[in-house]
């Protein structure tokens, strides 16, 4: 067996194509012992790829994109989160994306992730930031269901199943974004995959057949996420029918162009980056890789 490590954030449903592949054993069949190392900082995720530590990423796609700015050489080799899966969940008492002025708004980062999704969305409601709001930098969706359970932010976005159990609990949801927008995406480092395509295609085999099992076995991925995330299994079946209804992961395990694109030009308008030297999502896409493990199984 192989060893390879696939850096993931936090231990929240985006990871569950991946865990749908090591419980059912996807992974083992290609000769592949697959660890899963979850991580809260988001940038850390990325970081780990960069220095070695994992050889694969379900990172932020947007540290992608800047470290090519930055002259690295991460590539995006297939889907994860293509199309946004979140609620804005407030404290109750908030009246609509108005009600946000003044408020404290919890995000992954203020580098990368969903900072740029809530200066996009408030910036259409007349909200600007930083004079309107506050963003608080507080890590993945699980940190920041915390910190809106103790007061610590006024809202936040949410990805099921947590935003199905904020609204059990007396939480209201502002908007319900469900735009392309490819938030999370598998990731790799051109020069290691480069070194090791046999290794990269056995994953990659393992992968597009979890991306299948999870679409099509509910069963299964109830118990997956119950057995990684300790979510109730009633939870488990809103989040697997909302993810399937969605298409949120894709069922093919490609990457989303017309995600990434929004991706690329929401950061490009809202962050003050240096100029980028690509500015076609394609320019960060790998196909070939997905490409050759398909034409193999």
């Amino acid at each position: 067996m192989d060893r390879l490590t696939l850096a993931v954030v936090s231990r929240n449903y985006f990871n569950m194509p991946a865990w749908v592949g090591l419980h059912a054993g996807l992974f083992a069949d290609e000769g592949i012992d697959l660890a899963i190392d979850h991580i809260e900082g988001i940038e850390d995720v990325n970081e780990r790829v960069r220095d070695g530590r994992a050889q694969l990423a379900y990172g932020v796609t947007e540290h992608v994109i800047l470290d090519a700015e930055a002259g690295g050489h991460q590539a995006i080799i297939g889907g994860n989160v293509n199309r946004l899966p979140f609620s804005l969940v407030a404290r109750a008492g908030i009246d609509g994306i108005a009600g946000l002025r003044g408020k404290r708004i919890g995000v992954s980062s203020l580098r990368a992730g969903s900072s740029s999704l809530i200066m996009r969305m408030l910036a259409s409601h007349g909200l600007h930031y930083p004079g309107d709001y506050e963003l608080v930098a507080c890590g993945p969706i699980l940190a920041r269901w915390d910190l809106l359970r103790s007061g610590g932010i006024d809202a936040g976005l949410q990805g099921a199943p947590l935003n199905h159990m904020a609204l059990d609990q007396g939480f209201v949801s502002l908007a319900e974004p469900r735009d392309d927008f490819q938030f999370t995406s598998l990731d790799v480092d051109t020069r290691w995959a480069a070194d090791h395509r046999d290794l990269l295609l056995r994953f990659l085999r393992g992968f597009l057949r979890a991306h299948e099992r999870f679409t099509t076995d509910r069963d299964l991925a109830r118990q997956v996420a119950v057995a990684e995330s300790g979510i109730e299994p009633r939870y488990a079946d809103s989040a697997w029918a909302e993810y399937t209804r969605g298409e949120i992961f894709p069922r093919d395990g490609e990457a989303s162009a017309a995600g990434v694109q929004a991706l690329i030009e929401t950061s490009a308008l809202i962050r003050d980056l240096p100029t980028r030297a690509r500015t076609r999502a394609e320019d960060y896409i790998d196909r070939s890789w997905l490409a050759a493990a398909r034409a193999s199984l």
